[in-house]
């Protein structure tokens, strides 16, 4: 016996009912997200990654939070350095959420109030810095805003991991005087080293020229050591053949004298002819003295070898003329 109609459609509403009461219950979460629950419109716990199980028609998902890390491009905006210098900035910044139930209801519009603090904080980091720091410490200007930033979003559950300046624009008329700043420094480091290149030169010219003057000093002074050494030796050779005559004449050897006096006359008029300066010599020599001193000269080589050891006389040659023995 069958039920009645009302019965069995009031069964099959029950089952839907059912079915239609455990699908709201039954939430999956995807990787990455967090679900916050509300019960009756108040957080009351969180849905974490996997399967998970509300109260149908007494708890609903609140809020569907991105957990993963985020960016942000903030805008760009003019900003005035200390020095008054306008420059137009670009940044980016990454967070990430770790309180879902903070990131949800203690804040708004997270992504806003991140941009519009970002935006407020680098105007405060630039006002408070001159243009040459501001070009030259862009790490500087990332850590101080990070710690800024970190401090405030830490109410709101949220983690700063970093913020970068992407971008520093300067007018036209301020980057073309920076241009030629630089180039100006440039050419002035140029000119230093330079400078500093021709003062090394110079120097190590001057003591090349330092060393070549001691070495010839030094090549002078021994000169006039060896010219010393060389007038003494010959000093002292002729105060030997001077004494050897002296003797010769003490003993009543006239002829040693004659052979010094002969030599010394040979070797003036030899100097005389052989002069670079000199074309035609005329010398008034007597026949006489010159005979007699070479006379002398044979009278003396005859008696250190013998008669027999002089040469003939060769035809045109003066006699040898021998002095008249007392």
């Amino acid at each position: 016996m069958g039920l009645p109609f009302g019965l069995s459609v009031f069964a099959v509403g029950v089952a839907a009912l059912a079915i239609i009461t455990l699908a709201a219950g039954v939430k999956i979460v995807p990787q990455g997200y967090v679900y916050t629950v509300e019960r009756f419109g108040r957080y009351a716990r969180t849905l974490d990654a996997g399967l998970g199980l509300i109260t149908p028609f007494v708890e609903r998902v609140g809020r569907k939070v991105n957990v993963m890390e985020q960016v942000i491009d903030v805008p760009s905006q003019q900003a005035f350095t200390r020095d008054n210098a306008g420059v137009t900035i670009d940044a980016v910044v990454f967070y990430q959420v770790l309180d879902a139930a903070r990131a949800s209801y203690e804040v708004s519009s997270l992504d806003l109030a991140a941009t519009t603090l970002t935006m407020t904080n680098i105007r405060t980091v630039v006002g408070s810095m001159d243009l040459d720091q501001l070009l030259a410490h862009r790490d500087e200007i990332n850590e101080r805003l990070l710690r800024v930033m970190d401090a405030a979003a830490s109410p709101w559950g949220v983690k700063i991991n970093r913020i970068e300046i992407k971008d520093i624009v300067l007018p036209a008329d301020l980057a073309g005087a920076m241009a030629r700043q630089m180039k100006a420094e440039r050419e002035k480091r140029a000119s230093i080293l330079e400078a500093e290149g021709q003062r090394a030169a110079e120097i190590l010219r001057a003591e090349g020229r330092k060393q070549s003057a001691i070495l010839e000093a030094e090549g002078r002074r021994e000169a006039a050591f060896r010219d010393a050494e060389a007038r003494e030796r010959s000093a002292e050779a002729e105060a030997a053949a001077t004494g050897m005559v002296s003797r010769a004449i003490a003993e009543g050897d006239i002829a040693a004298a004659n052979f010094l006096v002969a030599e010394k006359y040979v070797d003036a008029v030899r100097a005389i002819a052989t002069a670079p300066n000199q074309r035609v010599v005329v010398v008034p020599i007597e026949a006489a003295a010159l005979a007699g001193t070479l006379g002398g000269i044979g009278e003396l080589t005859r008696s250190v070898f013998g008669d027999g050891a002089a040469a003939p006389r060769r035809a045109g040659s003066p006699p040898n003329v021998a002095p008249p023995r007392a």
